[in-house]
């Protein structure tokens, strides 16, 4: 892939939510570079992520682990498996700069899981730092704020 246009940076955004919905995590971990992160504050315009508290802070390892439990056989609280469903508004394209292959979108989103009889509603953004990568965009900061973060959560997934 030569310089990724506006759209391509907007489909890589719609992709990954896709993968998310249909369960294609494997994929997912695919779109991620070894030293990315994955970080959820806890509190509203947080800007720290390594000294205070945050709902995730993942890493390679962590997203890996996270799906290895998910498709687990022997994750007895899975059985049935937690679905996921995202609601994206069309994704903002914040930044982008060809010449570095960096590029950074704002993506504002419903996000619905559901087990059994229960169902949680949470609206969030997302925020995408991506690079060209060997002709690849991939996933090198990935932050979602949450609209109520400081709320007290059951037991959520977040495939977010």
């Amino acid at each position: 892939m030569k310089a990724p246009t506006r759209e391509d940076l907007i489909d890589f955004v719609y992709e990954e939510a896709r993968m998310l919905d249909d369960g294609r995590f494997d994929e997912w971990l695919d779109l991620w570079t070894h030293d990315s992160y994955y970080w959820m504050p806890l509190d509203y315009n947080q800007e720290d992520a390594k000294h205070v508290t945050s709902l995730l802070h993942e890493d390679a390892f962590m997203r890996k682990l996270r799906v290895e439990r998910f498709k687990g056989e022997r994750t007895f609280s899975q059985k049935p498996k937690t679905r996921c469903h995202h609601v994206l508004n069309r994704p903002f394209i914040d930044h982008m700069d060809d010449e570095k292959g960096e590029y950074v979108t704002h993506t504002a989103f419903h996000y619905v899981e559901t087990r059994l009889d229960d169902q949680i509603l949470l609206a969030a953004t997302a925020r995408h730092e991506l690079k060209l990568i060997e002709g690849k965009l991939k996933i090198t900061h990935k932050r979602v704020d949450l609209l109520n973060s400081d709320a007290a959560f059951g037991n959520i997934q977040m495939f977010l």
